[in-house]
């Protein structure tokens, strides 16, 4: 056999690796859907919706943090796209209103978290709203971390002229914003996308709970086809995709119209996906909007670094999970545990801080408990020591980590 040949069977060898790591790529795509509740989704014909849900799964969700808590967190558009793209809830991210926010940075987004472990990945935002990417994000700034975001379709609710404001306006952006997004998947495929549609919010606060409002959200399912279409076709070439779809709050019992209160209608949510690997956090458990950060970023095998993982307050829905649900009360000297176990066995290890230098971009200091818990116990009391005790009576905040094999949850303790 001539140098030739072996010179090229061994590329054409090296062509086909290359192209199936191309094809075993996974990517995702994470949909948001204007203040769309539970009720109404499940009222309402969705075909497109339906079919992704029989492919993975559907299950309510909750927006607005832990009712009564210390991250309660309004029911609002902003907040709630905050809550999704930094997995934490507005006592850390610090939107809680749509107009003049001041985002914490220093928890990062989905985005500066993917592109800082693999700045390979490629990234893309379809948004009928502009501030998503230059204020929530904070695209391009340094305090947001530089450039995140490599492909972005957005802005057009600017263009006055090509869309006036009439009752329709939103209509006709998410039209043009889900056909760009459809394309774009179809010819790029990009690693990690956002898409961002908010004409149902529109009707909503028009119109409240009305034909019109369940036309709206049928609009959007077609919408949300495309977009599922498009990954169908990048499916068929080898890849592997999660898309999640789910909505920012649900709308207030008496008439639909309004939003951002912590009534059960506001508060309850859904996640639709296609992902049929879904643990039991999503099965069994009561998911949370903040669970889909760690969920997107675990399937497409991006490491969260200790440091951002310790702050997130969501819990992935997809692959191994020990425990959920971390609550903690202090009683003189007494700090009482509580959590679910999700797992037969295992144990967990506990980290205390009694300051919040996280929220400035500096760091915080933990005890490790020498002693290890054990997860199926669901409850533990840990007598602080002296030291402890005075460090609480000075900061007044006390954040608990609760390390298992698999997955970190946190809670606080505060008195302000």
């Amino acid at each position: 056999m001539s140098i030739f040949r072996i010179v090229v069977g061994l590329l054409s060898i090296l062509c086909c690796f290359q192209l199936k790591a191309q094809n075993n790529t996974k990517r995702a795509v994470f949909i948001i859907l204007d203040g769309i509740p539970a009720d109404v989704l499940e009222k309402v014909e969705t075909p497109f919706l339906d079919q992704i849900a029989a492919r993975g799964g559907y299950t309510r969700s909750y927006q607005g943090g832990k009712r009564g808590t210390y991250n309660e967190t309004p029911t609002i558009s902003a907040p709630g796209y905050m809550n999704l793209i930094t997995g934490t809830w507005a006592n850390k991210h610090n939107v809680i209103n749509n107009y003049n926010q001041s985002p914490n940075y220093h928890y990062h987004n989905i985005f500066r978290i993917a592109k800082t472990a693999k700045p390979e990945l490629h990234t893309a935002l379809f948004s009928s709203w502009l501030d998503n990417r230059t204020v929530l994000i904070g695209e391009g700034s340094p305090k947001g971390g530089g450039r995140v975001i490599d492909y972005a379709f957005d802005g057009l609710e600017k263009d006055l002229e090509t869309y006036p404001k009439t009752p329709t306006r939103f209509e006709k952006i998410d039209n043009r914003v889900a056909k760009e997004a459809a394309d774009y998947i179809t010819s790029d495929a990009p690693d990690l996308s956002w898409v961002y549609l908010e004409y149902t919010d529109d009707v909503g606060h028009a119109r409240g709970d009305s034909e019109a409002f369940y036309e709206s959200v049928r609009l959007a399912d077609k919408q949300v086809g495309q977009i599922w279409q498009a990954i169908e076709k990048r499916q068929k070439q080898g890849e592997e995709w999660m898309l999640v779809v789910t909505t920012d709050h649900g709308r207030d019992a008496r008439n639909g119209r309004s939003h951002g209160r912590q009534s059960n209608r506001e508060r309850t949510t859904w996640i639709v996906t296609n992902r049929a690997d879904v643990n039991t956090r999503f099965t069994e458990d009561e998911p949370a909007v903040v669970d889909i950060l760690p969920s997107v970023l675990k399937f497409i095998g991006v490491e969260i670094p200790q440091s951002v993982a310790r702050e997130l307050d969501g819990v992935s829905f997809i692959g191994d999970i020990h425990a959920t649900d971390l609550k903690a009360t202090l009683s003189g000297d007494k700090l009482i545990l509580n959590w679910k176990a999700m797992k037969p066995s295992g144990k967990a290890r506990i980290w205390l801080s009694f300051t919040n230098n996280y929220r400035e971009g500096r760091e915080d200091f933990y005890d490790q408990l020498g002693k290890r818990i054990d997860l199926n116990d669901e409850e533990a009391t840990i007598s602080l020591t002296h030291a402890q005790n005075a460090a609480w009576t000075q900061t007044k905040y006390l954040k608990i980590i609760f390390e298992t094999p698999t997955n970190t949850l946190n809670y606080w303790v505060v008195d302000h």
